[in-house]
């Protein structure tokens, strides 16, 4: 028996597993999907395929009983982000981000009223280092900026953060519960780390508190997307 096929007998699919769709077009998304099968159920939608159509996939996998995480980090002055967002709640998705700053935060919440949509604040991007932070000219860690960006998104009645795996356990003790902790920068011990500054195991960010895992290139740039996503599941299982 192939490993694929002892995945496959074992392993269900995890609905706290997104992968993301970041690729050039909207159709090398439709093959992913495709290649991926039933092994995986939430997708994300970035900028990329934003700026090619996006939507369009977004209403087409909804239709395929898909969940959509619309990661746009919406950034504008309140009424924009207010209107956005409700546009975006009754297009079905069921997460969108925006970026963590109370203003944007609270006019998110505004627009998505009454629907599913769960609004989602990002914190600090995981690609970036307390250095990082501090050449763009933030005179806090990543750690205590993502500490004040909890604290400010709950206020504002946010469903939910992303952040990164080593600020899961704060953001659940911040959110409580029912608080959605989404975390990038999931890498499995066999896969590279890339531009993943701050990463983890997908065993350690569900153990430090973390509802979802955002898992890419592990699986997408995998020469099997369907047995990487399985592997990815096989991981998660029991946690």
């Amino acid at each position: 028996m192939t490993a694929a096929a002892r995945l496959d007998a074992d392993v269900a699919c995890d609905p706290r597993l997104i992968v993301p769709l970041d690729l050039p077009t909207v159709e090398q998304a439709r093959e992913m999907v495709a290649a991926i099968g039933e092994a995986a159920s939430f997708y994300k939608i970035g900028l990329e395929l934003f700026a090619s159509d996006g939507m369009t996939l977004a209403r087409e996998l909804k239709a395929q009983g898909k969940q959509i995480f619309l990661d746009w980090k919406l950034h504008d002055i309140g009424t924009t982000v207010q209107r956005s967002t409700a546009v975006l709640a009754d297009s079905g998705c069921d997460f969108l981000t925006v970026h963590g700053e109370p203003q944007v935060m609270e006019a998110a919440v505004r627009g998505k009223g009454r629907s599913s949509l769960k609004v989602l604040a990002v914190t600090v991007l995981t690609s970036l280092s307390d250095a990082d932070l501090i050449e763009m000219g933030f005179s806090e860690t990543a750690r205590s900026l993502v500490e004040r960006r909890i604290h400010q998104a709950v206020a504002a009645g946010c469903d939910g953060v992303v952040a990164s795996p080593h600020e899961a356990a704060l953001a659940r003790a911040i959110g409580g519960k029912d608080f959605l902790v989404v975390t990038p920068g999931v890498r499995p011990d066999w896969s590279a780390k890339n531009d993943q500054a701050r990463a983890a195991t997908p065993a350690d960010a569900l153990k430090a508190g973390a509802s979802h895992l955002v898992v890419g290139r592990p699986i997408t740039a995998a020469n099997d997307p369907r047995e990487a996503a399985m592997r990815v599941a096989a991981e998660m299982a029991g946690i």
